[in-house]
């Protein structure tokens, strides 16, 4: 069987990123930005107040109750009509520009105004140092510096960085369409009560709800019943998307026909089964078109196997199909805030919550009763990575942890 990292080393090299496309910006949130932006002016592009007061030179500002006389009002939007000299301040709004010869800014809040002098302000501080409360000219950013990365999954700051700087289409990967098919005769609809024997779809909502928080559209395809024709038409359907997930049918038992259908189809299996805990019986394949290829997971049945393979793997996949860095996953060490025997010789990935406390990653595991125990899951938001070494593990021991 495979290691994990093997596994992710094989998907990486068999999905290849989707052909890249112009977006408007207002419809790039969530995409991953395709091609490099640089900043085509300076950020800010003029000297600019942090604050609503009084623009003044900081040399003048030397001892208690400083009067200066104030030669111009300057609003955001408004170019400064007079350079400042000893003695004098501009009366000035938070964004505007700085006029000539001022290299600070005196908060509102430290002035005094009498309305009998309205040309005059107090300076009620003893003292300002040079450039408070004053932004440079490209501070934030340089023209013609790198604004941000091919890469990178943007979000609202992200947009809002590229529109300051002039961008209205960006180069962005597809949002990947991805087909959802659970299989099995146990499987009925949420809203019907299970029978003996039966279960409820719930991986096809877990699935979807994952996919969307990966920033992909799901199609879901509803229970596929243990029948090669009904599961052949099945994935056929599912085959039209760029990615199709299956759930259940990946084991060895005798209604396990996954494997032979997508064979049937013209799937050709890159790796099935994984030295991990839970998720081994875990399947990858792809459908080489012309036009587009199509890669698929057998999913197994068991829904922790399935959300902990879709976080390692199909997210991974995903990532690739995107161009999104980094493609693998990225652990984080965290402190076990409880001792723990890890008696397993496969690689396990254990439901767990994480937080920061004191500045430092904490992690605890759920109380999991294994790979059909969903519930456990509800309260984790992370899987601590025990290695396939059984091995005891006191309360406080650093263990990788990857965030769902």
């Amino acid at each position: 069987m495979l290691s994990v990292i093997d596994a992710l080393s094989q998907i990486v090299a068999t999905v290849c990123p989707l052909p890249v496309i112009d977006v408007p910006v207002a419809s790039a949130l969530g995409r991953v930005l395709a091609a490099e932006v640089t900043a085509d002016l300076d950020s800010p592009p003029f000297d600019k107040a942090l604050m609503d007061g009084f623009a003044v030179r900081s040399e003048d500002i030397r001892g208690e109750r400083i009067d200066l006389r104030i030669i111009e009002e300057v609003t955001a939007g408004r170019v400064p009509q007079r350079s400042l000299s000893s003695g004098q301040a501009t009366r000035i709004m938070t964004g505007a520009m700085i006029p000539t010869g001022a290299d600070a800014v005196v908060r509102i809040e430290d002035v005094e105004l009498d309305p009998a002098q309205p040309d005059r302000v107090i300076i009620k501080v003893p003292s300002i140092r040079p450039e408070q409360n004053v932004l440079r000219r490209g501070t934030s950013m340089r023209a013609g510096q790198r604004v941000m990365s091919a890469g990178r999954k943007l979000r609202a700051q992200e947009l809002a960085a590229l529109t300051e700087m002039g961008q209205t289409q960006l180069q962005v990967r597809p949002q990947p369409r991805i087909a959802v098919l659970a299989t099995g005769d146990e499987l009925v609809p949420v809203e019907q009560v299970p029978g003996p024997g039966q279960i409820r779809n719930s991986n096809e909502t877990m699935l979807a709800a994952q996919i969307a928080q990966a920033g992909c559209s799901a199609m879901p395809l509803g229970v596929a019943r243990d029948e090669r024709v009904h599961l052949r038409e099945r994935i056929a359907v599912g085959l039209e998307a760029d990615m199709l997930l299956l759930s259940g049918g990946v084991s060895a038992g005798k209604l396990d026909l996954v494997p032979s259908e997508l064979e049937q189809a013209g799937v050709e299996q890159v790796f099935h089964k994984i030295n991990m805990k839970p998720g081994k019986p875990l399947w990858f394949g792809v459908l080489r078109r012309a036009d587009r290829p199509c890669y698929v997971f057998g999913l197994p049945g068991n829904p922790v196997s399935s959300m902990v393979c879709f976080e390692l793997f199909v997210r991974a996949a995903i990532r690739r199909l995107t161009g999104e860095q980094p493609e693998l996953p990225q652990p984080q060490m965290a402190r076990l805030t409880h001792a723990h025997l890890h008696k397993d010789d496969r690689e396990t990935y254990f439901p767990a919550a994480i937080w920061t406390e004191n500045g430092s990653l904490c992690a605890r595991l759920m109380n999991w009763h294994g790979s059909s125990d969903l519930q456990s899951t509800v309260e984790a938001n992370a899987m601590v990575v025990f290695p396939s070494l059984p091995a005891e593990y006191a309360a406080g021991a650093m263990v990788p942890v990857i965030e769902w």
